[in-house]
């Protein structure tokens, strides 16, 4: 009896291992690329797949997207200035057949790509162009970037310049200049204070020419303003009107 059983539990046996080759389960973010006997037969997914142990060969491609980081790369500025720009890539597969059969490893394609697009982006510039127009780069790359890799199909959604580090010598001399153009604003705005305060003055010159009187009322005002702080020397100021019959 358990010799006649021996066959049945074999062929069970080969049937659930057929089944575990056969079925496949993939998630919602991935698809499989199915190749039989080598050539490209479909790309499934997500869910239930069921493919022929053997013959048949799957790849299978993450569909979400993937952050890249683009490792610091040394750059010579179009001034002649030596720094280093790290980036970083946001993209995504959006044909698994192309990212599979039209490069060999699509991850590092990009990579390289991106490496090499930013050197050669950030060396046709010069040094100010790159620290103040960030944005004006970032597009720049990732409108590279993305005609570069559409064959493989991929789609790079955003590129941004992460770091830029500048030799020592380079921010020494950024920070003079700096400092520099604020003393230069703070001597303007003093400059300025005093045009406008002089201006003032004439208008209020002007004002008090017409009326005699109030200057008489501003001499009592500076008159009451030093009483009132407790000085050991007190001066006076007398009017020029005061001396005018003796110059005569």
């Amino acid at each position: 009896m358990f010799g006649a059983s021996m066959p049945l539990i074999v062929i069970i046996a080969l049937v659930v291992m057929f089944l575990a080759s056969a079925i496949k389960i993939l998630n919602e973010y991935e698809r499989a690329v199915i190749f039989r006997l080598g050539r490209v037969r479909d790309v499934k997914g997500p869910g239930l797949i069921i493919i022929i142990p053997i013959v048949d060969r799957i790849v299978k491609v993450d569909m979400r997207t993937i952050t890249m980081d683009v490792p610091p790369q040394d750059v010579i500025t179009k001034d002649n200035v030596s720094i280093k720009v790290s980036a970083v890539v946001y993209f995504r597969v959006m044909d698994a057949n192309a990212a599979v059969i039209n490069v060999e490893n699509y991850l590092y394609a990009t990579s390289q790509l991106a490496q090499t697009t930013l050197r050669s982006v950030c060396g046709q510039m010069e040094l100010d162009e790159i620290l103040s127009e960030r944005e004006k780069i970032n597009m720049h790359l990732q409108a590279i970037l993305d005609r570069s890799t559409e064959p493989w199909g991929i789609k790079v959604s955003l590129v941004e310049v992460k770091h830029i580090d500048l030799p020592e010598e380079m921010k020494r001399a950024m920070a003079k200049q700096a400092e520099a153009e604020r003393e230069r604003r703070a001597k303007v705005i003093n400059a300025e204070g005093e045009f406008q305060a002089a201006q003032k003055l004439i208008d209020a010159a002007a004002l008090m020419s017409t009326q005699p009187m109030s200057l008489q009322l501003r001499y009592l005002q500076t008159l009451n303003q030093i009483a009132a702080e407790n000085n050991s020397t007190t001066v006076f100021p007398m009017p020029i009107d005061l001396f005018k019959s003796f110059i005569k």
